[in-house]
């Protein structure tokens, strides 16, 4: 799949509102005050870069793919840019940024323990991390014994390794949410995903949230 092809998804009446969901969920644990500067950690094709860049913040990219990340530059605005970088080794200082993010990137990290210990060394306040979610109907569908499609080779978090991770870090005030309850993105997914609070445990979708301690 090409970056094109990966980021025309997005504008599928199933991926757009996926995505919108998703950064409903993100944008409201983000708290993003004007001109904050964000890292978005493995950006990809930049959608996700580009919301919050519509948002007001100053906005850095950064992936591996150097494919994805000439797509994310022919699209970009003028408060974003992209980097080309390691997760498990970020490029920059410590605190560097007011807030860090990272989208369904971690999930495909073979070390995202020290990927996570870098995103809280980069942020001077918050981080925001969305993760597929193992106790989900979804990886029911596309994730067991390895995964399918675009989800083959994917990890999927759970809870309690999640809070694992984070117990060795400076974080505190850590917050879970959750969403894309059916991913299906039928009339029904949308009605239940109105009405399913957003702390039941059981979207495909995991957003963790925490402040920095320093």
């Amino acid at each position: 799949m090409t970056p094109a092809q990966y980021d025309a998804w997005y504008d599928t009446p199933r991926g757009r509102w996926i995505a919108d969901t998703e950064y409903r969920l993100v944008r409201s644990l983000l708290d993003l005050q004007p001109g904050d500067t964000v890292l978005d950690v493995g950006c990809g094709t930049g959608w996700f870069t580009r919301r919050v860049a519509a948002d007001g913040a100053q906005v850095v990219g950064l992936d591996l793919d150097a494919q994805a990340l000439e797509f994310a530059r022919e699209h970009c605005s003028g408060n974003t840019s992209y980097v080309r970088g390691d997760a498990t080794a970020l490029p920059f200082a410590d605190a560097s940024f007011d807030a860090v993010l990272s989208v369904t990137a971690l999930c495909f990290v073979e070390q995202w323990p020290r990927a996570l210990a870098e995103i809280v060394r980069v942020s001077r306040r918050r981080f925001v991390l969305g993760l597929l979610n193992r106790h989900s109907l979804l990886w029911l569908d596309k994730g067991r014994q390895g995964g399918i499609g675009a989800y083959r080779g994917a990890h999927w978090h759970t809870r309690a390794e999640i809070d694992h991770a984070l117990r060795v870090l400076p974080v505190r005030d850590v917050q879970y949410r959750h969403g894309v309850f059916l991913p299906s993105g039928s009339w029904i997914a949308r009605a239940l995903e109105r009405a399913l609070p957003a702390r039941l445990p059981l979207g495909s979708f995991l957003a963790v949230a925490g402040e920095v301690a320093r």
